[in-house]
């Protein structure tokens, strides 16, 4: 529901809220495919009932990466476990588990003759966070969620890979069948307690950063991250320029135009917008909005919207005037 991150996510699920010009979760999908080693068969994506354009978007994602797209239902918030089982069809031979806003920046390739990674990234401070603990030999031997006394800095991001999905099937069926919850829900856990005791080695994969998106803060910072790390591959598409100036790194899209401004750094721009006279850096415009005699910074602004006339830290959803 992204409720943290309305009012964008009044009228779009926040998985496709756009990062530097691309859904979040076509980023976390084309990054997960870049790190492993085989060939994506198949992307199950578990969703509430958010329409039909957005699942079609949703399978255009996973066959624009040559892989078969499913949409799988969750119409109750029951956690992990049971949001994993939603799409049980697909949870068979090697699989990789993502929740849908966890973006990172990796350098290696996974090794699938593993029997389980989880990612990790070490943290300040880990009493939000499940956390990992590792013995000598660089394997999981507990998993501690939220503690409040430190016994590590390793959070879990929320990636796995299990070599035998049909294995981990079983042990989350297992949780439902006798109904184990932690606060309320089934959680992935759990299951992936039974499986350490019934003894599969869990190795860690780290990142090298990793990217919330968990409010307009947090994704106005991940989106200034992706452009860095993708400003020799990110391209200015068409658009017109009448006395303006672009900072980059920068997005973006297509049929965009600006006139006397500045757009920079760090700033994403989707489809079909008009600027004028006003200064951004270090935002997200989303698609047919107008801007004008605007100074925005850090600011988030929704599609079809119109912003006049201010200097600010903004968060605008759709179909809004500010004036």
């Amino acid at each position: 529901m992204g409720k943290r991150m309305r009012p964008h996510t009044l009228t779009t699920p926040k998985p496709l809220i756009p990062i530097a010009g691309k859904p979040m979760v076509q980023r976390i999908v084309e990054d997960i495919i870049k790190v492993c080693d085989e060939k994506v068969d198949e992307i199950a994506f578990v969703v509430g009932r958010f329409g039909k354009e957005a699942e079609n978007n949703l399978v255009a994602i996973a066959e624009s990466l040559g892989a078969k797209g499913r949409i799988c239902y969750q119409d109750e918030p029951l956690g992990t476990a049971h949001a994993i089982m939603c799409a049980k069809e697909s949870v068979t031979g090697k699989v990789l588990v993502a929740f849908a806003d966890t973006l990172f920046k990796a350098d290696f390739k996974m090794d699938s003759s593993q029997e389980g990674i989880i990612w990790v990234q070490k943290v300040a401070d880990p009493k939000p966070f499940g956390v990992v603990k590792l013995d000598a030999n660089n394997v999981i031997t507990d998993f501690v969620e939220k503690p409040q006394e430190f016994v590590s800095d390793l959070a879990i991001i929320g990636i796995y890979y299990f070599k035998d999905g049909d294995y981990l099937r079983n042990e989350l069926q297992y949780l439902l069948d006798n109904d184990i919850k932690e606060k309320g829900e089934y959680q992935l856990t759990n299951a992936l307690e039974n499986m350490k005791a019934k003894g599969t080695r869990f190795t860690p994969g780290k990142v090298t950063e990793w990217l919330d998106c968990g409010n307009k803060d947090a994704t106005v910072y991940t989106n200034q991250r992706v452009l860095e790390f993708n400003k020799n591959n990110i391209r200015n598409s068409s658009f017109i320029s009448q006395g303006s100036t672009i900072i980059e790194p920068c997005f973006i899209g297509k049929n965009v135009k600006l006139v006397n401004s500045t757009i920079g750094p760090h700033t994403s721009i989707g489809d079909n917008c008009v600027v004028e006279n006003s200064v951004i850096k270090n935002s997200i415009i989303q698609t047919n909005t107008k801007i004008k005699n605007a100074e925005l910074s850090n600011s988030m602004i929704g599609n079809f919207s119109e912003f006049t006339g201010k200097s600010a830290d903004a968060s605008i959803g759709d179909y809004s005037t500010i004036r």
